[in-house]
This record gives structure tokens, C-alpha cells and sequence, in this order.
């Protein structure tokens, strides 16, 4: 019988790979503590190192995702109170 695969949540793996970086416990100590084989705990690791620059780029979209500013709401309101104004007319005559 096989066993099911587990799925650890990002958050988990980034709890992890950042506690192994930092040092305070040796990988083997986090892997006996979490139950996670310490070879998953370096993979882990290897890849925050590795897309770590990747948070600063200048390209990164989930930093960049602008949010509509009030002005911009405002504006999209007004629009549209337009638009069903002229309907509303339109549509009585």
C-alpha cells in the first residue's frame, strides 16, 4: 500500500526554509520537530535563496499590482451615473 503525499502549505515551507537559513536549529533538529525529512528542508531552503531577488524586482507582479486610488472610484462612479442618466432618458422619450 503506498502512502498518500503530503502538501505543505507555502506559509509552512517558508516558516521552514527561513528558520533553516537563520540557524537557530540545525536542519535535523527542524525536520524531527516537524516531521519532515531534512533533504525536503534543503530543497526548500535552496529555493528561497534562490528566488529571493525575485521579491525585489522591479517586475515582480504581485508587488506592483496597483490599487484603484479613491480619485480613480470616483471617477469610475461618475461615469456610470452618466451613462444611466442618458439611459433613463432615452428610454422614457
Amino acid at each position: 500500500m503506498s502512502k498518500k503525499r503530503i502538501h505543505y502549505s507555502s506559509e509552512f515551507k517558508a516558516k521552514l526554509a527561513l528558520a533553516a537559513i537563520r540557524g537557530d536549529e540545525t536542519v535535523p533538529q527542524l525536520a524531527a520537530r516537524y516531521h519532515v525529512h531534512p533533504t525536503q528542508i534543503n530543497s526548500w531552503k535552496r529555493q528561497l535563496i534562490e528566488q529571493a531577488a525575485e521579491l525585489f524586482s522591479k517586475n515582480n507582479t504581485g508587488a506592483n499590482k496597483e490599487q484603484p486610488t479613491t480619485d480613480d472610484l470616483q471617477r469610475v462612479i461618475g461615469q456610470l451615473t452618466v451613462e444611466r442618466d442618458f439611459l433613463v432618458r432615452k428610454l422614457n422619450h
